[in-house]
């Protein structure tokens, strides 16, 4: 039996929805908010603009305002990126909630509990051992190798351990794309 993989399988992991903010509120004091529909809010002032991205607290529905942009003159701003916060394009909604310096700036972190899916091959068991398989993150998902390949193979974790070879630490959670082999079980 040959050491190298015969078969190399994508696994893709996919957003689903965006996912919640980890970000207290001010009057309930919850700890979780959400995009809602994906509003932004511009707000002109002379040749300068302000850009917020408003999210709602989900126990209490209270509207807050993350900043986006802060007295920028009109100038700075792309066309087509400016056009997009005013016609509230789900895909720049979606770009600057998962934009680390956002995050980092209005001091929130997502999470993505049930805002994701694993899409894998329907009939990759049948397939020669050992099997190659990459996975490709879409958007940037934290999440153990460990954990996401155990849910893939349907395995349990000590068996990941022990038939997986992998090019990144099992038990650090990464946002990245990865390879691992899988080896054939006893």
């Amino acid at each position: 039996m040959s050491s190298q993989p015969h078969t190399v399988l994508p696994w893709v992991v996919r957003r689903t929805r965006l996912p919640l903010l980890s970000l207290r509120c001010v009057d309930c004091r919850s700890g979780s908010a959400t995009t809602g529909d994906g509003r932004f809010r511009v707000n002109a002032n002379g040749n300068l603009l302000d850009v917020w991205l408003l999210v709602r607290c989900v126990s209490c529905d209270r509207t807050s305002k993350l900043t986006v942009r802060e007295r920028a003159p009109v100038t700075s701003f792309d066309p087509a990126e400016l056009h997009g916060y005013h016609v509230n394009d789900p895909a720049l909604v979606a770009a600057r909630l998962l934009d680390p310096l956002l995050a980092r700036r209005n001091r929130f972190t997502l999470d993505w509990t049930d805002a994701w899916r694993l899409d894998i091959p329907s009939a990759w068991r049948d397939e020669a051992w050992p099997v190659r398989v990459e996975v490709v993150f879409e958007d940037p998902v934290p999440v153990r190798p460990e954990r996401l390949i155990a849910h893939g193979l349907g395995l349990s974790r000590n068996d990941v351990r022990r038939r997986v070879k992998c090019d990144v630490p099992l038990s650090r959670r990464t946002s990245a794309g990865f390879t691992f082999t899988v080896m054939a079980g006893d």
